[in-house]
């Protein structure tokens, strides 16, 4: 889960309100974000982990002109390995099979593996 995945947000700073806190948010997380050149566009530079949070964060923070970066996180994101899927469920021992499918767009049998896995430990 240490590979990390780059996108270009185009028009950062006129598409949100609020960018500052965005900015902070996205610091919080651990990914990095930096502008192109004199351009207004800006590169993102995140984990899947990090990804997850941000847009968990920006969801729970109801700012309607963020959520188009968790449409473009969303498209981002990539299909988990087993391996992946099983130490994202044990930093949050609380997880049920629902939020993990939510989380790792996950199928419903891959989930389970998962949490049987933990459980059996």
């Amino acid at each position: 889960m240490d590979k990390k995945q780059s996108i270009v947000l185009n028009s950062f700073i006129r598409r949100t309100d609020h960018t500052h806190t965005l900015k902070a948010m996205i610091a919080t997380t651990g990914a990095k974000l930096s502008r192109k050149g004199r351009s207004r566009n800006w590169l993102l530079e995140l984990s899947q982990q990090q990804s997850i949070e941000l847009i968990s964060l920006i969801t729970q923070s109801k700012h309607e002109s963020w959520y188009w970066l968790v449409k473009k996180l969303d498209e981002q994101k990539q299909s988990y390995s087993f391996d992946e899927l099983l130490s994202l469920a044990q930093r949050q021992p609380s997880l049920t099979v629902t939020q993990l499918m939510s989380l790792s767009d996950c199928t419903l049998a891959d989930a389970r593996k998962v949490i049987d896995k933990l459980e059996w430990q």
